[in-house]
């Protein structure tokens, strides 16, 4: 292995970070992104579900409180007794920041599954300019155009090697993300309704009472 990166050339420094980089992302959106973490099976509401149920959760469990969709919830919470649209504008806020957390280094991914085979491409016409130099220094000898062929096909090889799963992983977490984003808009739509509806139930009982 060693010795073909040797023969790649210079080049295959930065192919060899770009694959670093793919794999150490790949890895840390792997476990970032699981759904446990983002939109925990504890929290989610279903449609004229109460809401108390799940603020009992958020209140016993700080793995709850620590996922993506329990900051969502508890942004609402923390801010029930202010207006209706101060407590929406909270949870947007919160939501647009959380958003951001699981898109982090997915463009980079992206960007990584684009220069890979570029930079592949970039060794591939220094192999080829390298060898038909040798071939002007020396017509006698075609055996010096050796390594210039050599470098020009491992640099196209490993650039195809590193873009396609990083095309791949690229593609799956953005997937993923757009999944979890429609879920979170639908769940913090219905706590946020759930939430004021029992208030403003609560609101009339009192002012019946009085």
């Amino acid at each position: 292995m060693w010795e073909l990166v040797k023969a790649g050339g210079w080049l295959m420094l930065p192919l060899l970070l770009c694959s670093v980089f793919t794999l150490a992302i790949s890895i840390e959106r792997f476990l970032r992104l699981k759904r446990a973490g983002v939109v925990p099976k504890a929290l989610q509401l279903q449609t004229g579900q109460p809401v108390q149920g799940v603020l009992q959760q958020l209140q016993q469990s700080e793995n709850l409180q620590h996922s993506t969709l329990g900051r969502i919830f508890m942004a609402g919470a923390q801010n029930k007794h202010q207006s209706e649209q101060f407590a929406r504008a909270q949870m947007e806020a919160t939501a647009s920041q959380e958003i951001g957390y699981l898109e982090k280094n997915i463009n980079f991914l992206g960007t990584l599954s684009a220069v890979a085979p570029l930079l592949g491409l970039l060794g591939t016409v220094l192999g080829i300019i390298e060898s038909f130099l040798m071939i002007d220094i020396s017509s006698s000898n075609p055996t010096l155009m050796i390594p210039g062929i050599s470098k020009a096909l491992i640099t196209t090889a490993a650039g195809m090697l590193i873009a396609v799963p990083a095309l791949f992983a690229y593609r799956y977490f953005q997937r993923l993300v757009q999944e979890y984003v429609a879920e979170l808009e639908q769940q913090a739509t219905l706590f946020h309704a759930a939430l004021f509806h029992k208030t403003q139930i609560v609101d009339e009982d009192i002012k019946k009472a009085g």
